[in-house]
């Protein structure tokens, strides 16, 4: 009998040993499935600057996959809805369809053409980046800026883009190729390795011209017990 007390009770050890842990143990399975699909935070200040200075959508979505610091690839659609109004996606292509899915969309931009010379853009995050909305920005025909804006102020001007360019499967491989270049030679302008389920934060400093840009501060954590930052009113 007691050789088959201590069988039983040996059985019992190593049973236990094989099972995982119960679901209402903090350590286990509830711990993993809050690491999981945790996007990275992108910094909005910079994709606004690319926007800015881009020459066309493949300049524009090299730009943003240099700021974005996650494993994914991210595409852009890019559609004149009129002669005055344009709209730029930022989007996760996960099924491959090479269309906007709700769910995958990163950022919308909308460009609008408001006068002789000028005109103002806003962007908007949608998702995990929903919080972020920028003030409207002012563009004008003096300013520096790449020609994908600068084309809609042209003498003559017509919507190039009334068939929206979309980022392809053979673009996407294309991008991910150039990013992984990018990353290598510049090693020291990412803050944390890139890893899209890490949970970790990036950003940068959310201003532009000493004027707040709203929401470029995504992610900035501060060290346990460090004092809060204190703002001073002018």
């Amino acid at each position: 009998m007691k050789k088959l007390a201590a069988l039983v009770a040996v059985s019992m050890i190593a049973l236990a040993g094989c099972q995982g842990p119960s679901e209402g143990d903090p350590r286990g399975n509830k711990r993993w499935a809050t690491t999981e699909n945790v996007n990275v935070p992108i910094d909005f200040d910079k994709v606004n600057k690319a926007y800015e200075q881009a020459e066309g959508p493949e300049d524009f979505e090299k730009r943003v996959n240099e700021i974005y610091e996650g494993d994914e690839v991210v595409s852009v659609a890019v559609q004149d809805l009129d002669d005055k109004t344009q709209v730029v996606t930022g989007f996760f292509d996960k099924n491959g369809s090479g269309t906007i899915d709700e769910p995958e969309k990163i950022f919308t931009i909308r460009r609008e053409v408001t006068g002789e010379g000028s005109g103002q853009y806003a962007t908007q995050g949608h998702g995990y980046y929903a919080s972020y909305h920028s003030p409207m920005m002012s563009i004008a025909s003096g300013m520096l800026m790449g020609a994908m804006l600068s084309h809609a102020f042209s003498p003559g001007y017509a919507p190039r883009y009334t068939q929206p360019y979309t980022t392809d499967q053979a673009r996407r491989g294309e991008l991910r190729s150039q990013r992984s270049q990018y990353r290598a030679q510049n090693p020291g302008k990412y803050s944390q390795p890139a890893k899209s389920k890490s949970g970790r934060s990036y950003g940068g400093s959310g201003r532009r011209g000493g004027a707040p840009r709203g929401g470029g501060r995504f992610g900035i954590r501060r060290a346990p017990g460090a004092p809060r930052p204190v703002r001073l009113s002018a």
